[in-house]
């Protein structure tokens, strides 16, 4: 029997929309066996860890981290310019699961600093929920509020597709049971 080397992932979703205000709202999720992380500080920046491999391994290593104590920051490459820097992240553990939050303090994709990146994980009826959630982002390469549609093709063919693409990669890495 061969196996596949890329697990299934059940109920994998993926969802985007640009507000009026020209803000963009982007969430994958997807349902694993098993707890994905320790419900705790620690189980949290694992999965921030495992994000930010999945990052380096979609790009072929193209977009590089950096971390500093006032945040990372995502480059082309290694020195290049700075593609979306990020501050500190905060952690967050409940009764029924754990999240990372790194809030987007600027870089070149970023229109304004605003917004976040959260990946979480949670409990929801026996079952456990990874997801991937870019909120109140004003990207770059976005069409602003009343420009014509077509003038944010490039974020939505590119840069969205890639946060889709590198999250699905990341559920399928602690879908594996790979180590996170």
């Amino acid at each position: 029997m061969i196996r596949s080397r890329r697990p299934d992932l059940v109920g994998w979703t993926t969802s985007h929309r640009r507000r009026d205000d020209g803000a963009t709202e982007s969430t994958q999720r997807a349902i694993v066996t098993g707890p994905a992380a320790d419900r705790s500080s620690e189980g949290a920046a694992a999965l921030g860890a495992a994000y930010w491999r999945a990052v380096a391994q979609t790009t072929a290593g193209l977009v590089g981290r950096r971390e500093s104590d006032a945040g990372s920051e995502l480059r082309l490459g290694r020195r290049g310019p700075v593609l979306l820097r990020f501050g500190p992240p905060r952690y967050d553990v409940t009764a029924t699961g754990v999240s990372a939050a790194y809030p987007i303090t600027g870089g070149l994709l970023a229109r304004r600093p605003s917004g976040s990146l959260t990946l979480s994980m949670e409990d929801r009826d026996g079952e456990v929920e990874l997801r991937s959630a870019i909120a109140d982002y004003y990207p770059t390469l976005a069409a602003r509020p009343g420009a014509p549609a077509w003038t944010g093709e490039v974020y939505n063919q590119v840069q969205a597709r890639l946060h889709a693409r590198v999250s699905r990669s990341y559920f399928r890495h602690v879908a594996r049971g790979a180590p996170i």
